[in-house]
């Protein structure tokens, strides 16, 4: 999924905002920096999986050409399994 800044900015603050209202947090920094760290690891995360879905996808490409063009194989169901291995290999949660 691709969000763009406003998006994850507005996430960040709901969560944060949800986090403080609930008592589950006692903030140790600046409101602002903590929306800035969250912000920044939400777009990390989103930059991983796109990274991830391209590798991804290649390599099913790479596989189908190998195997004459794949013909009788469900796409998504194996992109979908290449995804998952590639995303346990490299620690990334989906």
């Amino acid at each position: 999924m691709r969000l763009k800044d406003d998006q994850i900015g507005r996430l960040a603050e709901q969560v944060l905002t949800a986090l403080e209202q609930r008592a589950l947090i006692t903030p140790k920094a600046e409101r602002g920096k903590i929306l800035a760290a969250m912000k920044s690891a939400v777009a990390s995360d989103i930059r991983q999986e796109a990274e991830l879905e391209k590798d991804a996808e290649r390599l099913l490409e790479q596989t189908l050409r190998s195997m004459g063009g794949g013909a009788g194989i469900d796409q998504q169901k194996m992109l979908r399994m290449v995804k998952e291995k590639l995303a346990k290999e490299r620690k990334i949660v989906l």
